[in-house]
């Protein structure tokens, strides 16, 4: 009786210890997701004031237009290195650092002489372009390590909150506080923020980073069980997507870990799944579809109200983030409800109903139904940002940061390309025509991706199907496969 009692004692024990970490673990990247909404809501403030400051002290819009390129050239050139980066340091020193990095870099701006104005400008440009690349991709590249496997949809859709709350109070702010207290005091809370996200991740122990995954265990023995338990979860999530994880993503995964080849590893990941380049492709040329209606809002709210254009464009945005918002509640509670994540179906789902709903935000249609698009448009951003970040952490740790770069690297890509392309188009076109071909393209890549997944999944099942019945005509005896002997000693 004892020794039946023991093991029941153990496993008792041995839930409650981890309902314990797991608390615990939630509880640490809750305080985590806060400074990072925080910084997030300085990052949303400064895209409004810098850009304002930049027209003001120039007096040109073609000013204004540089520094939003270099500032999109550094997020690109991050995107490339920040795999690597990873690969050599811990995630928490390089999201600690890229907070310093964008708090100094803004006392700088503080403190510059009239002088050197445009100088600082363009440092603000490079540094905060490239940190909050590098900040991003350690975030979310280390969301596994930090809450586990099972929890990163709730994780990564908690943080997708955050930062559209954030970008709410940011850009509804942004006017009040420049009138009001001016750029330089606007220039010091935007610092005040980098820096109250700075402590809160050193405070914090986050696991990431190093091209590997989570804090080193206490013994060897945990150092092996850890190992396996992430190498048997990452092929169940490969399997899951139509992948698989052969001999190749092991060494590609030891040339990340060694620091060295980091660009064709950031290849090779993509191509360690069946339609995992492409889905970053089409990540890539939403952020193409994205540049159309941001660029052209200002102008179609000018055509609806030419005496107060800001209007339509903070309820525009405010009515789109409460649609955000809420479709992470319902995500949040599908995951905790059935334990699983949104996967690259509803990512392909996702764009196209995002990039169908911006379209016809400038039909010309009545505000209310603008308004009930705009919600809906809010809430498919929400769904793909989600399956989207959910799907590439199913890479290995050795492999995700380097993923996630080049993901970053292909987004400003995009977005970069398309402000040139949609200020120069907006010249001649309507807003309509330009979203309708920049969000259409979206269309057609995500048509091409769903087909993509429908088919891997497709030809799944029908092995799957083609296996269980080699094995039942197998284990006929009658069929002369094999003889009675053979089956019953199996």
């Amino acid at each position: 009786m004892g020794s039946a009692d023991g093991p029941k004692a153990d496993e008792t024990d041995g839930d409650a210890r981890k309902a314990r970490d797991t608390a615990v673990s939630e509880r640490r990247f809750r305080f985590l997701v806060a400074g990072y909404a925080v910084s997030s809501y300085g990052t949303f403030l400064n895209m409004v004031a810098l850009n304002l400051f930049v027209y003001e002290t120039t007096g040109r819009a073609l000013a204004m237009g540089l520094f939003m390129a270099v500032r999109l050239a550094s997020g690109f050139v991050a995107g490339l290195v920040v795999g690597g980066l990873l690969a050599r340091f811990s995630a928490k020193s390089i999201m600690l650092w890229a907070n310093v990095g964008q708090g100094a870099v803004m006392l700088v701006l503080i403190l510059a002489p009239e002088g050197m104005l445009t100088g600082a400008l363009m440092a603000v440009s490079v540094v905060i372009g490239a940190c909050g690349t590098l900040f991003m991709v350690a975030l979310r590249s280390s969301i596994p390590e930090m809450v586990g496997e099972d929890r990163r949809a709730w994780a990564n859709s908690l943080s997708i909150t955050g930062r559209s709350l954030a970008m709410v109070a940011g850009f509804a702010s942004a006017g009040i506080v420049v009138s009001l207290v001016g750029y330089t005091a606007a220039f010091v809370v935007d610092m005040a923020t980098f820096v109250a996200c700075a402590v809160t991740v050193a405070l914090l122990p986050i696991a990431g980073g190093k091209g590997a995954g989570g804090p080193a265990p206490k013994s060897s023995e945990d150092t092996e069980g850890t190992k396996g338990s992430e190498s048997s979860k990452n092929s169940e999530s490969f399997e899951s997507s139509g992948g698989s994880g052969g001999s190749g993503a092991g060494k590609d995964a030891s040339a990340a870990k060694n620091g060295r080849r980091w660009r064709p590893v950031a290849f090779i990941a993509l191509a360690a799944a069946p339609g995992m380049g492409l889905m970053v492709a089409l990540r890539g040329v939403d952020a193409f579809g994205s540049s159309s209606h941001n660029a052209a809002l200002p102008i179609y709210s000018t055509s609806l109200d030419a005496s107060n254009p800001a209007v339509f464009v903070s309820a525009f945005w405010c009515v789109w983030a409460l649609g955000n918002i809420g479709a992470q509640q319902v995500i949040q509670r599908y995951a905790q409800r059935t334990g699983r994540s949104v996967g690259a179906l509803g990512f392909g789902y996702g764009t196209v109903v995002m990039s169908a709903a911006f379209i016809a935000a400038f039909a010309g249609l009545p505000l209310a139904v603008t308004a009930v698009i705009a919600l809906i448009a809010g809430a498919a951003d929400g769904l793909t940002e989600v399956a989207y970040t959910s799907h590439l952490q199913t890479l290995p740790a050795t492999l995700r940061g380097h993923a996630f770069g080049l993901s970053a690297t292909f987004e400003n890509l995009g977005f970069g390309v398309g402000m040139i392309l949609v200020a120069a188009a907006l010249d001649r076109f309507s807003p309509l025509a330009v979203v309708g071909w920049s969000h259409g393209a979206a269309i057609v890549v995500a048509v091409v991706f769903l087909l993509r997944v429908a088919g891997v999944r497709r030809a799944e099942r029908t092995g799957r199907a083609g296996l269980r019945k080699e094995e039942a005509v197998e284990g006929r005896p009658d069929r002369g496969d094999r003889d009675g002997a053979e089956v019953s000693g199996g």
